[in-house]
């Protein structure tokens, strides 16, 4: 089904084998089973958040992350930039359903078969479950990093259609 589909991935760096690497070996499961690799695994990749037709969100990363270039090219996204749209979206929730006031904070967009772009009960409901995501993503990222050996965690936004 043709649609907007979002996604925001959260990169884990692992590498931790270079001097010892049994101690430090990362293993990886697929239904259960270990899954065969080539030993040295470098960085683990999950799905952080899924939207589908969120348009006002995915227009929020193209103008502010990707200077308005829409390409469905991964745009790499800092923490500060999530805390950013969480609280954009905060912002907007703050206003009650004040149509005027959320296309002035957070737009939607139009585009193909990105989905409506009216203010209505399905926009709020995206609003609100991504100010939910991103501010438990949020949370989360200081406890991945300690627990992390302090490597690296980045966040990748995506869309297609």
């Amino acid at each position: 089904i043709m649609g907007l589909d979002m996604t925001l991935s959260r990169k884990h760096y692992v590498q931790n084998w270079e001097h010892n690497e049994d101690k430090y070996a990362v293993s990886v499961k697929l239904n259960g089973k270990p899954l065969p690799t080539m030993g040295k695994v470098t960085y683990v990749e999950e799905e952080a958040i899924y939207w589908r037709k969120a348009n006002a969100i995915h227009r929020w990363f193209v103008d502010k992350l990707s200077d308005g270039v829409d390409d469905c090219l991964p745009i790499q996204v800092s923490i500060e930039g999530l805390t950013d749209l969480r609280d954009k979206c905060y912002e907007v929730l703050n206003w009650g359903h004040d149509e005027e006031k959320a296309s002035e904070i957070l737009p939607t967009s139009s585009g193909f078969f990105f989905g409506g772009t009216e203010y209505d009960e399905y926009y709020f409901e995206q609003i609100k479950e991504t100010a939910d995501n991103l501010d438990r993503l949020l949370k989360e990222h200081d406890k991945l990093k300690r627990y992390n050996n302090g490597h690296s965690v980045e966040y990748w936004y995506r869309a297609s259609w």
